[in-house]
């Protein structure tokens, strides 16, 4: 008589090329967010307030225009190739702030850093998937995104911390150099050759109500974390000095923390009865935050809001993949990661326009007002379907 078979023995997730990856993916992060915070304050030295988004602005939009670009750039030089030239364009750019601070120089180098960030973003996003066995793609991407969120959720506040410190030159400086550390780790991401299969236009999923619909709330948070990235530092100017990093610490932790938790929970019981309460929290933290005067309300604000945040980030993202087969997983990664972008390119342009008449405080809560659409849309995702 023959033995039972025993268990499938499951592929291992971690390979040489993907803690390459890894490496590339903390240096990449640092480069691109700790000056986010910082260049708006770095423009704002050199003019008015409601020009501070212009360079956050710039930098987003940039980054979504040239999203829609980069598979053409791919297809031409292959992604190591590609991810090489984003990582120079994110990176060496900054260079060019050292010099005396200029509005319209803030805004040509952040624009010039988001089509580096865009062809990271495809490129490496790419590279990624390739570098994880089919297997385990879910349980590897979880582990790619925690080790992509915590430099992220480090290197927003300790920028601004230390454009406080010790001025904006080294913010610039390191901004410019961890790009360029990253770029020695491409030679060692060797990938699989891409999936056959027939690509799927964006404009067919820009058609496509059941992507549209999660694509369209998460973007309405995106809009807010555009505001409190680009204007809750200047908001808390004149205060104490310890605010604005650990309130943006604490935001990009609580993200961090509530995407992981909203992947295993959405695993067993249905991405959408998370979009209501990711929204919910997503305009209570915004609320909370326009209480500036506060200290305390504005860190849990914070808090709030990032929970929010990261509940729609994962969310929303793993429901669009639930609906559309592997084909056309592309139009997902494209949809989702410009309704990113631009959301946070128009709440930080958005803003721009209306802090010089209403306050901060007013608008902040018209910020937590224009969420509420999104809330009803939310509802009716839950209830009509999972």
């Amino acid at each position: 008589m023959s033995a039972a078979p025993g268990p499938a023995v499951r592929p291992a997730i971690l390979s040489r090329a993907l803690l390459w990856r890894f490496v590339s993916l903390v240096f990449s992060s640092i480069g691109f967010y700790l000056p986010l915070a910082v260049v708006p304050l770095y423009a704002e030295a050199a003019g008015a307030v409601a020009t501070a988004g212009l360079a956050t602005g710039g930098l987003l939009i940039a980054t979504v225009l040239c999203e829609l670009a980069t598979p053409r750039i791919v297809s031409r030089i292959g992604y190591r190739s590609a991810l090489a030239v984003g990582l120079a364009l994110l990176g060496l750019p900054a260079l060019a702030l050292l010099a005396t601070p200029s509005v319209p120089l803030a805004v040509a180098v952040s624009v010039v850093r988001g089509i580096g960030f865009a062809i990271c973003v495809v490129a490496g996003g790419a590279l990624t998937t390739a570098l994880i066995p089919d297997e385990r793609r879910g349980e590897g991407l979880a582990i790619v995104g925690l080790v992509n969120g915590v430099p992220s959720m480090l290197a927003l506040p300790v920028g601004v911390w230390a454009a406080q410190r010790w001025g904006f030159d080294i913010v610039f400086i390191v901004t410019a150099l961890a790009p360029i550390v990253a770029l020695a780790t491409v030679p060692g991401l060797a990938v699989r050759a891409a999936p056959p299969g027939r690509r799927h236009g964006t404009l067919s999923g820009l058609r496509d109500g059941a992507l549209m619909r999660p694509a369209a709330v998460f973007t309405a948070s995106a809009c807010a974390a555009g505001v409190v990235v680009t204007y809750l530092p200047l908001a808390l100017r004149g205060g104490s000095a310890w605010v604005a990093p650990v309130a943006l610490f604490v935001q990009t932790a609580a993200a961090t923390v509530t995407r992981w938790i909203a992947g295993r929970i959405g695993d067993r019981r249905g991405q959408t009865g998370l979009l209501v309460p990711g929204t919910v929290l997503s305009i209570a933290g915004m609320t909370a935050l326009a209480i500036t005067a506060s200290p305390l309300t504005v860190v849990a604000g914070a808090a709030v809001f990032g929970g929010g945040f990261g509940l729609l980030q994962n969310a929303t993202l793993a429901l669009m993949y639930s609906r559309v087969p592997a084909a056309g997983y592309s139009t997902v990664s494209a949809l989702w990661n410009a309704g990113y972008d631009l959301g946070m390119a128009v709440g930080a342009i958005g803003l721009g326009l209306l802090v010089s008449r209403v306050g901060f405080t007013a608008a902040f809560l018209l910020t937590a007002a224009a969420m509420v659409p999104a809330l009803a849309m939310a509802h009716r995702e839950a209830t009509a379907r999972d």
